[in-house]
């Protein structure tokens, strides 16, 4: 064994242990294992620099600010709340929730897509009394399977078709086509929904809502609600409007005429133009804003025509000048760019209408603030922010569409080879910037520099891997022990080994690390290469063992309550059957057993 490959094991060892016990994190690991390398002699500036220069990267932070650009367009929010809002049993649910989310996710970045989803799921499972420890997984899950269905639905399949053209070691084989992944991820995702739909509901725990402590915690604010004119509610009882079933939402009188109504009864009829004073909890507030359902929250006004708006808690100083005013005489809107929408008195109930309320020191009041809000606030010292609710932005029609329809032409000019797929998404990114859909600023920040620097130092990883000839005694070690097995049981092989290294330093990291010794066996055993690329990106992508293999998973880890137990518990079948069915799709697809 030389120099070069003593020193190129020894890296490898640390990136693994690393990552593993999160010593300096992803980007950093890489960085060190890649200086190291290039002290030794083993990498030339030229090849550590490289990847940065490799298509499937300016890809990826192509369709990283697109897909940014389309969750902040609050498209998918109206997408998807108009799609959950019917009523559906448990599997009926799940079965539309992750056809949708495995569908956005086989074109968009899966992250920033649960990020939108999480929200409604687990508003939907409040609603219906199912805990999200039911639904969260099987979120994930679906974005999962969605991502292995194209080669731009998952960074990791992008970072094994950037492994492929850096490698640059077959004559016939120079890259992956956006389809390559379909034929094996189309029929896994159908296989994969229908297992969560049937069986999460017994493999999932029943953990109680661990936001619902907090929830009960939350401070309850007096919140003033106008039934609108023409209202679908005028004239039903209060239970037939559904206004005692608002979780999160006590009503507490109606205001009719100047006349407060303080004994409610379910059968107490609402007309238009009714004032109902709601005790409420700033989530369910939050959605009422948004919500069409014939009421308006009384002091929203001109903010509801507004295209961004956000939802503010602030706590009124001591040294105010807005203590001992009513708030219709606070000439707040004028003063803030913000309407006060509901306050709350700790340990004192507060009736009548907003506006009619005396503020006092230590009031904590929910805002509706526009654009301008930040400007006025660093100028004054009347209240101090406590916290950001939700943020809210009416979808732009003309920009959706050209949005959806400029991705969607990208990727199939990019399919049908009459255009890269770099060029093409380019362009449509230059075509937003000049509608001004986005802006400079907000490209800048749709950047995962962290990401970009471990996909391009990877890159150079396995070009060492590859010229020190450490990927081919890997390669042969490999052919080896599994030679008895056939091509089937070398294929599954490969799969597992990748997918549970994958599962515990990341997916990113095990397909680095993997890939040049699945190329270097499938050029030993004169294979096509394809199958063994793709079976790495499929071992790789779909990632279901533990919560640290797969960024969405972490996501939905804490809100979720689970444990490692709990994806293994749900993770390990479904692991067995994408193995099993992709290692026979991809040997009956290619031919494999009648070419070895």
């Amino acid at each position: 064994m030389s120099a070069d490959q003593i020193v190129v094991l020894l890296v490898l060892l640390f990136i693994i242990l690393s990552l593993y016990f999160n010593w300096v994190g992803p980007g950093f690991t890489f960085t060190i294992g890649v200086v190291v390398l290039g002290i030794f002699d083993v990498l030339t500036p030229s090849e550590i620099l490289r990847g940065f220069s490799n298509e499937q990267i300016a890809v990826i932070v192509l369709l990283l600010i697109i897909g940014d650009t389309i969750r902040r367009s609050a498209m998918l929010d109206v997408v998807f709340g108009k799609y959950f809002k019917d009523r559906l049993s448990h599997k009926g649910y799940l079965f539309r929730m992750t056809t949708l989310v495995a569908t956005f996710s086989a074109f968009l970045n899966n992250t920033p897509l649960v990020a939108i989803l999480m929200p409604h799921v687990h508003a939907w499972g409040k609603k219906n009394k199912i805990n999200p420890s039911k639904l969260l997984i099987p979120l994930s899950f679906a974005a999962i399977l969605g991502g292995c269905l194209t080669l731009i639905g998952t960074s990791t399949n992008l970072v094994v078709n950037g492994l492929v053209e850096e490698q640059n070691i077959f004559t016939d084989f120079k890259s992956l086509n956006i389809f390559d992944f379909t034929p094996v991820g189309l029929p896994m995702a159908v296989i994969g929904i229908v297992y969560l739909v049937f069986f999460s509901k017994k493999l999932l725990p029943e953990r109680e809502d661990v936001l619902e402590d907090f929830t009960k915690k939350q401070r309850e604010y007096m919140v003033e609600v106008r039934v609108k004119t023409a209202s679908k509610l005028h004239g039903r009882s209060i239970e037939e409007a559904g206004l005692r079933s608002l979780p999160g939402l006590f009503l507490v009188e109606i205001v009719r005429n100047q006349i407060a109504l303080a004994a409610v009864s379910p059968q107490t009829k609402i007309f238009e133009e009714d004032i109902l004073h709601f005790a409420g909890e700033t989530e369910t507030i939050a959605e009422l804003i948004n919500e069409k359902n014939g009421l308006q929250l009384a002091q929203m006004g001109m903010f509801s025509k507004k295209k961004h708006t956000e939802l503010l808690e602030v706590v009124v100083s001591y040294n105010s000048t807005l203590i001992g005013k009513l708030v219709k005489d606070s000439n707040f809107r004028a003063r803030f760019d913000a309407a006060i929408i509901a306050i709350h008195r700790n340990g004192e109930k507060i009736t009548g209408k907003i506006g009619d309320v005396k503020l006092m020191a230590g009031d904590v009041l929910l805002l509706i603030a526009g654009d301008d809000f930040k400007n006025h606030y660093k100028e004054t010292n009347e209240f101090y922010l406590i916290s950001k609710v939700r943020d809210f932005r009416k979808p732009n029609v003309f920009n959706n569409y050209f949005l959806i329809g400029g991705t969607i032409l990208a990727i199939l000019l990019s399919a049908f080879k009459l255009i890269s797929l770099f060029l093409a998404l380019i362009i449509l990114l230059s075509l937003i910037m000049i509608f001004k859909i986005t802006s400079p600023k907000s490209v800048a920040k749709s950047i995962d520099f962290n990401l970009i620097i471990v996909i391009a130092l990877a890159l150079s990883l396995g070009t060492a891997m590859i010229k020190t000839g450490v990927a081919g005694q890997m390669a042969h070690f490999t052919f080896e022990v599994l030679k008895p097995f056939g091509i089937i049981g070398i294929m599954a092989g490969i799969y597992a080994i990748t997918t549970l290294l994958g599962a515990l330093i990341t997916n990113k990291a095990a397909v680095a690390l993997i890939l040049p010794v699945a190329l270097t066996l499938a050029l030993e055993m004169n294979l096509d290469p394809r199958p063994f690329a793709l079976l790495v990106a499929f071992a790789g992508a779909a990632s279901f063992l533990t919560p640290i293999g797969y960024q969405t998973n972490l996501m939905v880890y804490g809100p979720g309550g689970y444990n490692f137990r709990d994806f293994l518990r749900i993770g390990t079948p479904l692991t067995v059957i994408y193995l099993l069915g992709t290692v026979l799709i991809l040997v009956w697809q290619f031919g494999l057993v009648r070419r070895w």
